[in-house]
């Protein structure tokens, strides 16, 4: 029942909440033009401090499956994510994010049996047009590249999320959270040498904090608690949880920056938390055991 699902709802929407601190974050503290430092020194230090207190290491087949994960959720997704961010203006980028319920939902009931209704495609579509007018400005421009980033990463997170599904597990969730910050973050660590300099200015005390909160936060609490709600819900609810996060970064802009809130984005507000209410309370069937066979005898799989 939905009352007893609430509070793990409630405690995996803090995951979006908490990535909606990256902007003003990131723009307040951070030297601007290294999206993939940044991301590494999210990702990279929230998987090691998981893995100290988690203490287990990845066993027979999930030493790829966490590559992928890792690759799909953290690596990639963040990546394409700060180059999207560092290239897009006026929330085009959180925008074109939008589509990853959407896309969530399409996978999920191809691959996990989960139902595709109209009303599940009405409130993804509305939940696009939502942080439409909560992020978009006027003076938005459209770089091609910064798009086909923003569009990678929605893709990539779906994938990731999906899959996360798909592969079952009985390891905690801090253990496998733990794998795929490590993996993501050793590829982008990769990446990082090869094709972007260091910074050049002094680090500062703010600098620090800012990487400290992003890291421990930002991702390590809050990527544990969203795979956490991934795998108890049905795929499509964290996924839409996912659009609180430019709710939140209006909130911050607003109440710490003094911006001034238009009638537009009282609406796309108002039509984001409408989306995302009905994403939580649309009723549908379990999912089809992906551990099953065309047989109907359950497959031998390493639960996640």
């Amino acid at each position: 029942m939905l009352s007893n699902r609430l509070p793990l709802i409630a405690v995996t929407a803090l995951a979006p909440a908490l990535w909606g601190t990256t902007y003003s974050v990131s723009t307040t503290f951070l030297p601007p033009g290294h999206p993939l430092l940044t991301a590494t020194l999210r990702a990279l230090p929230a998987g090691l401090v998981l893995l100290a207190v988690g203490r287990r290491l990845p066993r027979g087949s999930w030493w790829w499956r966490s590559l992928v994960l890792g690759t799909l959720n953290i690596g990639a997704f963040f990546g394409f994510l700060f180059v999207a961010a560092d290239r897009l203006p006026g929330g085009v980028a959180a925008v074109i994010g939008g589509v990853q319920p959407l896309l969530v939902a399409l996978l999920a009931s191809r691959f996990l049996g989960e139902r595709l209704t109209p009303v599940t495609i009405a409130a993804g579509t509305g939940g696009l047009v939502g942080v439409a007018l909560v992020a978009l400005r006027a003076e938005a421009a459209l770089d091609p590249a910064g798009v086909a980033a923003a569009l990678l990463g929605a893709g990539s997170m779906a994938v990731g999320v999906v899959l996360t599904k798909r592969w079952a597990s009985t390891e905690p969730p801090i253990v496998t959270t733990s794998w795929q910050l490590l993996a993501g973050g050793l590829l982008l660590a990769a990446l990082t040498a090869v094709v972007e300099p260091l910074p050049t200015s002094e680090v500062t005390l703010g600098a620090v904090g800012a990487y400290a909160w992003l890291a421990i936060v930002g991702t390590a609490f809050a990527y544990l608690v969203w795979f956490r709600g991934v795998a108890s819900l049905p795929t499509r609810v964290p996924a839409f949880l996912g659009l609180l996060s430019p709710v939140v970064a209006l909130a911050i802009g607003t109440l710490v920056a003094g911006e001034t809130l238009s009638s537009g984005q009282v609406v796309g507000v108002a039509v984001v938390l409408a989306a995302v209410g009905t994403a939580v309370m649309l009723g549908g069937r379990p999912a089809r055991d992906p551990a099953r066979s065309k047989t109907g005898v359950r497959d031998k799989v390493v639960h996640n």
